[in-house]
């Protein structure tokens, strides 16, 4: 029988890695629904290639394009995730969620009832909205899947363990394009060089948030999130060559270090092919790489986001949101050139000392609209006091 999959966000570098992935068995799984922003092009490309009758687009404008293009078709296509008890008339197998940005939340609570499994490659959703996809997870007995590759390490390592077996999580950052720079020229950083990742080939956005280390940041609030481990029980350590993605010290003593190829594909293989003894071609164990590991402790005056980590409450908030949207708004403005790169993390501690959004560090998340809210306000919120930074 075929497994049968939906990929949130089909477009970008997960879904097509998954997609790579799939075309390799291509007659083991039936694709129920792919998803994208506005790329209205590359979905009807991979609705043909794969035979997929239900196609969401988000953009109004690409919706209408893609409408008018599958009018003789027997594809169906719709521009919201209200349609979803229209194109799942029984739970599916496995669900990718890929969507970048705090957009990926609303997709991840409202399709976790129709799957088995889901994984979430979405920091941004198990960052803001954890409380409440915890409480869906539950709610429909779906299981959950980490994508990123060091959360998924981790749970691989931590398979048919407790969490009270863990003493210390450690997360690897490779340090991105400024760990050797002169710190003082880091007023003078251009966008290509934030943009120009060592090791991984990704997005703008989430590149300039590697340069300035709160894509660390936002991991070990997920590692706290997903296992349930307090904060003084996770800690960065910089690793450049990014072979090692996760290091666990139990309680027994023992140490596990886990180690892929510097590839999306294994975790995302691994999620997909979940207890089964699917196999993967990767490279042979790099003696010289594990020989030349060079961990180091993370600078905070090299990488000042980490500070953040000190002002964080224990518990998830909304104060997580208040983060996520003032830092997306502050990097779109630096990749527009308003800002330059150390104004992202000088204007966000600007904004987080303001004594309104101090507040939600005492309020948990309890609904979407909570975090739709709040992320909408902090927008315009930063907006306003950063033009008025930059005289624009």
């Amino acid at each position: 029988m075929k497994k049968k999959i939906a990929i949130v966000g089909s477009t970008g570098s997960i879904g097509k890695n998954l997609l790579e992935i799939i075309s390799n068995d291509i007659n083991d799984f039936k694709i129920i629904l792919l998803t994208a922003d506005k790329d209205y092009k590359t979905l009807l490309k991979q609705a043909k290639k794969f035979n997929v009758t239900n196609l969401i687009i988000k953009s109004t404008s690409s919706y209408k394009i893609l409408k008018k293009k599958t009018s003789n078709t027997n594809i169906n296509v719709y521009n919201s995730f209200e349609h979803l008890g229209l194109i799942f008339k029984n739970k599916i197998d496995y669900v990718m969620n890929s969507i970048m940005g705090i957009d990926g939340l609303e997709p991840t609570i409202k399709i976790i009832k129709y799957t088995k499994n889901i994984a979430i490659a979405n920091k941004e959703s198990i960052i803001c909205g954890w409380n409440i996809i915890l409480k869906e997870l539950k709610k429909n007995n779906t299981n959950f899947i980490p994508v990123d590759s060091e959360h998924f390490s981790i749970w691989y390592g931590m398979q048919n363990l407790k969490v009270t077996n863990v003493e210390k999580i450690y997360l690897t950052a490779s340090g991105g394009p400024f760990r050797k720079l002169s710190l003082n020229k880091f007023k003078n950083i251009k966008i290509n060089q934030a943009v120009n990742h060592p090791n991984w080939i990704m997005g703008k956005k989430i590149s300039v948030d590697s340069a300035t280390m709160i894509n660390k940041v936002y991991e070990v609030i997920e590692a706290k999130n997903i296992f349930n481990i307090p904060y003084q029980n996770i800690e960065i350590i910089i690793h450049p060559k990014s072979y090692i993605h996760a290091l666990i010290k139990f309680t027994n003593g023992l140490t596990t270090i886990i180690a892929h190829d510097t590839t999306m594909k294994i975790p995302i293989f691994n999620s997909l092919y979940l207890k089964s003894e699917k196999k993967i071609s990767t490279n042979t164990i790099n003696l010289k790489t594990l020989n030349n590991l060079n961990l180091s402790k993370l600078n905070s005056t090299r990488y000042p986001m980490i500070k953040l980590l000190k002002i964080l409450p224990s518990k998830s908030s909304l104060f997580e949101t208040v983060i996520v949207a003032a830092n997306d708004t502050l990097v779109n403005l630096f990749l527009n050139k308003k800002i330059n790169f150390i104004n992202i993390q000088k204007e966000l501690f600007k904004i987080l000392k303001l004594k309104e959004f101090n507040n939600f560090k005492k309020i948990s998340p309890k609904k979407l609209e909570d975090v739709i809210k709040l992320n909408d306000y902090v927008r315009l919120k930063v907006l306003k006091k950063v033009y008025k930074f930059t005289d624009v």
